[in-house]
């Protein structure tokens, strides 16, 4: 496993947590990530394992649970997106619906990250007018979510960390 540092911007909140799979590959351009993570439309989430996560400054600690339209009606999202309540750093989402996996933003790690070969770019159904995706040759493309997991990804490309 590789150890993961991350911090916000104005250093209220540090946290480490443990990952197998940290190469930040998946590009996401819904409205959610894109506009509270933010970063040229879309956000990347790395996966690490949920009961690794040290924190220092949970005091300034918010969460935020967004509503998703299911076409006329709105249900909370069980994604806790939590957030520096001080500066507004996206830091991390927990969803209980996976209780072993914690998701990291990228943009949020201090922790030098490898360059993935690849990207996959999701959401796209949902993503600003003024976005142009650099889709490159070799990367994988979706209106919504690809099945393929963050895990097998890894896998399959030989960057699983044991």
């Amino acid at each position: 496993m590789m150890t993961l540092d991350g911090s916000c911007r104005c250093g209220a909140v540090r946290f480490r947590v443990q990952s197998h799979a940290p190469q930040p590959y998946q590009l996401c351009y819904c409205s959610i990530c894109r506009k509270t993570a933010g970063g040229g439309g879309f956000a990347i989430n790395l996966s690490a394992v949920a009961d690794t996560l040290e924190v220092e400054g949970r005091d300034a600690i918010g969460v935020y649970r967004a509503g998703i339209d299911r076409g006329g009606h709105c249900e909370t999202s069980t994604g806790e997106r939590n957030f520096c309540t001080r500066c507004a750093t996206a830091l991390w989402l927990y969803d209980p619906t996976w209780p072993e996996l914690i998701h990291p933003f990228a943009s949020a790690i201090d922790t030098d990250l490898a360059v993935p070969p690849t990207r996959t770019h999701l959401m796209l159904a949902d993503k600003a007018s003024w976005v142009v995706p650099a889709i490159a040759a070799g990367d994988l493309a979706f209106d919504e979510y690809p099945e393929q997991s963050i895990e097998d990804w890894h896998r399959e490309k030989g960057l699983w960390l044991d």
